[in-house]
């Protein structure tokens, strides 16, 4: 397997197990221009990739994210154009954004972030996109934009309340306040805290063995399944996994599941 590179992330897969780092340790990993696009390319590619069936998010260094680069943060206003022209550019570059970070969510595997000390404004859009959220007991997070005079404009706001209770959600993104990895563990934000950075990397390792091991045409499925009827009513949601399990129901994986489970070893499946 030949895997990408990229300038501000890292990219290592072993076995059905890839694990992305962001890697600007020197910048606390703040989003730079190109993580955005990089981001994006490394997510297409594992969607795409078929021998990946769950992803690891991390942060190499001292911190998870810092959020966006303040320096891209200053570039982005367009001073010297006429005011609807920059207002048009705005919107379309912050779409770009949005899209770059979708891509996370867009994957069809399985995204485990795995998030120690700083997760904090641009970091908070981009875990929100994850399947699930992970912390070590040093973390911290914060919905830092409306600090520095702007709405949270690339997911936050639109998939924070989703996850959390919508009082909650509001509190952090009107403060701003630091919520601490016990907090985000009560409100539901993150699924379990972890001692420390490494015990943290070793347990969700081990979750995403548990579902690398689990037949992925199912577990595709099944985030497909979620993400829709997160969006969509529950009647065309029902409809919805009727028809998907109609066409994509793998009658060999079921055969194997309870092939293997009869004869107490582990189950291989096809990519």
């Amino acid at each position: 397997m030949s895997l990408p590179e990229f300038t501000t992330l890292s990219l290592h897969v072993d076995g059905h197990v890839a694990e992305v780092a962001l890697d600007r340790p020197d910048k606390a990993n703040a989003m730079n221009e190109a993580m955005w696009p990089e981001l994006r390319a490394c997510f297409d590619w594992l969607d795409a990739e078929a021998s990946v069936r769950v992803v690891i998010l991390r942060g190499n260094g001292r911190h998870f994210c810092a959020g966006i680069d303040l320096e891209m943060l200053g570039g982005m206003f367009g001073e010297d154009m006429e005011p609807a022209r920059r207002a048009e550019a705005f919107r379309r570059h912050v779409l770009y954004l949005q899209d770059c970070l979708s891509a996370i969510e867009k994957c069809r595997v399985p995204v485990l972030a795995a998030i120690h000390s700083s997760c904090v404004g641009g970091a908070i859009d981009m875990v929100t996109c994850c399947d699930m959220r992970y912390a070590s007991a040093d973390a911290k997070f914060s919905v830092r934009e409306v600090a520095v005079g702007l709405a949270a404009d690339v997911g936050t706001l639109q998939r924070l309340p989703k996850l959390i209770p919508d009082g909650i959600a509001r509190e952090m993104a009107y403060t701003a306040r630091d919520v601490h990895a016990d907090e985000a563990l009560q409100m539901g934000l993150v699924n379990r805290v972890f001692d420390d950075r490494d015990a943290l990397l070793a347990g969700v390792r081990d979750i995403a063995a548990g579902i690398a091991s689990m037949p992925p045409l199912a577990v595709r499925g099944t985030k497909e399944m979620i993400l829709y009827t997160r969006d969509h009513s529950v009647t065309d949601s029902l409809n919805y996994v009727a028809t998907w399990n109609a066409g994509m129901l793998s009658a060999a994986d079921v055969r194997e599941a309870l092939t293997a489970k009869m004869e107490k070893r582990a189950a291989t499946f096809a990519d």
